[in-house]
């Protein structure tokens, strides 16, 4: 029962989210009799800057998968049958529920838009992230324990 009640609040708290990024919210505070909500995302200001700073510290990561995008135009548009998704909040990334599991995609694998493909943990809270579209993972873009900005790509598809 403890259980159901946990999964009910996780996913009212990234309908929540969602919201958030959808209207652009920076900030939202929600009071229900003695229980409150109060959720802060970085001002987009910040969020633009943020990222001159992740490359330092992951330019190993970072650097190879943005310089064939910037360098090869023509290839996106070659082929117009890659997706992405990003995340769509911070934190850090898990490809897998815990360290002894498998992970929840590979290359190669078909997901819908129901398809649970990574966790994102965000102040201790680990945030199932679904895929939201239908197609075949090309590339998973993020490393496990990689902190994540929001908007950044995780995987790439295939329609």
């Amino acid at each position: 029962m403890a259980e159901e009640k946990k999964t009910t609040d996780l996913k009212h708290l990234e309908q929540i989210v969602a919201m958030m990024v959808k209207n652009d919210l920076v900030e939202i505070e929600i009071k229900d009799g003695d229980n409150k909500i109060h959720l802060r995302r970085p001002e987009p200001q910040q969020m633009t800057a943020m990222p001159m700073h992740a490359p330092m510290m992951h330019a190993p990561v970072n650097y190879p998968v943005a310089a064939p995008a910037a360098s090869a135009p023509a290839a996106e548009v070659k082929d117009e049958n890659l997706i992405t998704i990003k995340s769509p909040i911070v934190g850090t990334f898990y490809s897998s529920p815990s360290p002894d599991s498998p992970a929840y995609v590979k290359v190669g694998d078909k997901v819908n838009p129901e398809s649970v493909v990574c966790i994102i943990e965000a102040m201790k809270v680990m945030n199932e992230i679904k895929a939201e579209l239908s197609g075949t993972i090309t590339e998973i873009v993020a490393q496990n324990g990689q902190a994540i900005e929001y908007g950044q790509i995780l995987f790439k598809l295939k329609k």
